[in-house]
């Protein structure tokens, strides 16, 4: 992936939450707790449509309240693609490898403000 995709815009999500950085670092580590990714999966499996875009809004949600740029972009796409019956396989190959890569930043934001 290219080095100048934002996945975490600190600064905004910070913002969010009154600079408390600490209390930031504390969202995003209940994000990673947060199971909409593994329902969307799921619901993929189960060709259950309405539930893969119920949770790809769920991500997108969770992804713009915390700034994470990139997920948020990549799960609206999903998410509009379910809706207008166009989902192609790279999408979701590129919303998890966007969501793995995602968790990975939020652990060194966590580190930093933790």
């Amino acid at each position: 992936m290219a080095d100048n995709i934002v996945y975490i815009d600190v600064s905004e999500g910070s913002k969010r939450v009154m600079n408390n950085t600490k209390l930031y670092a504390k969202l995003l580590a209940k994000f990673i707790d947060d199971k909409s990714a593994v329902q969307f999966e799921t619901a993929l499996a189960d060709e259950d449509n309405e539930a893969a875009r119920s949770a790809a809004h769920a991500v997108k949600g969770l992804a713009a309240n915390l700034s994470l740029i990139e997920l948020f972009n990549k799960s609206l796409e999903v998410e509009t693609s379910i809706k207008s019956n166009t989902l192609k396989a790279d999408q979701i190959t590129n919303f998890k490898n966007v969501y793995t890569k995602t968790i990975e930043e939020i652990g060194k934001v966590i580190a930093q403000y933790a």
